[in-house]
């Protein structure tokens, strides 16, 4: 029996193929036939070789790119448009740098209705939350980059998204500040149980945050396997990296991504060549 809409996955991408125009105005292919599956309050990583199409995954969930062939499904219904219930996070923070802390945080609840008083407080809350209590009146460029990461956390959660898409947010910090912001990005997810697409080239990374990887082929992508992550949580990112089955996974999934990540550099170098 076909499930309900409430039953329904969070996100379904269903055979989907996305063609687009390059430049030179060749027929460029990013994905083909591609098929994915992401539960409601589940947190799915998506890995690959560079070029291999993981953005494009997110675009098409966010309906900033439409399907050339196939279907992309949010909650059991087609995606119309952009929708409230995504929130996002990029490698460069979104923040503005002429207003404050907690002015960055309101942006999304006040844009949204919420009474400027009832934001505010939020705003306070959830700094409080991602440990930036008295940090409020500071502007982007007097904090850390780990600071600043904070802040976007904050200021994506605030809205209580149903759906979140990550797209190496955490890439360009160091990896002490990085394992930091993965314990705070994994205490925040478990309270809000939103679905998570996380798009990573660090296959460690994605072993630590995920539920679930999934690995790409060199472009045009399509899914190559799927890994389930049974690692018990809560987890504690410094720590589970050290344990055993973390190695035992990571040396599996790495073995099958090698030889993508190694054709796709090999059809870059023939490119440069030609």
């Amino acid at each position: 029996m076909a499930g309900t809409a409430d039953s329904s996955p969070a996100i379904e991408l269903i055979n989907v193929t996305r063609r687009f125009v390059a430049p030179d105005g060749k027929s460029m292919t990013a994905l083909r036939d591609f098929t994915m599956t992401v539960e409601r309050g589940e947190f799915v990583a998506v890995v690959g070789p560079t070029g291999c199409g993981k953005s494009t995954t997110l675009n098409l969930i966010t309906g900033l790119a439409a399907p050339s062939a196939g279907e992309v499904r949010l909650f059991g219904g087609p995606v119309d448009g952009i929708d409230p219930r995504i929130g996002f996070a990029f490698q460069t923070d979104a923040l503005f740098p002429w207003r404050s802390v907690i002015d960055n945080v309101v942006a999304g609840p006040l844009f949204r209705g919420v009474p400027k008083a009832e934001a505010y407080e939020s705003a306070r809350h959830w700094l409080a939350r991602v440990n930036l209590s008295g940090h409020e009146a500071k502007y982007p460029h007097q904090l850390s980059g780990g600071m600043r990461k904070r802040v976007a956390l904050a200021q994506t959660f605030i809205n209580g998204p149903q759906i979140l898409l990550m797209d190496e947010p955490f890439s360009a910090l160091d990896v002490q500040t990085r394992v930091l912001m993965h314990d705070e990005l994994l205490s925040l997810w478990s309270q809000s149980k939103a679905s998570v697409v996380f798009v990573t080239h660090d296959l460690e990374e994605a072993i630590t945050l995920a539920d679930k990887v999934y690995v790409l082929t060199s472009g045009p992508a399509t899914v190559k396997s799927v890994y389930p992550i049974d690692i018990p949580r809560p987890r504690v990112a410094a720590e589970i990296r050290y344990e055993q089955k973390f190695i035992d996974i990571s040396h599996t999934i790495w073995n099958d991504l090698r030889a993508e990540v190694l054709r796709g550099a090999s059809r870059d170098e023939a490119r440069v060549a030609a």
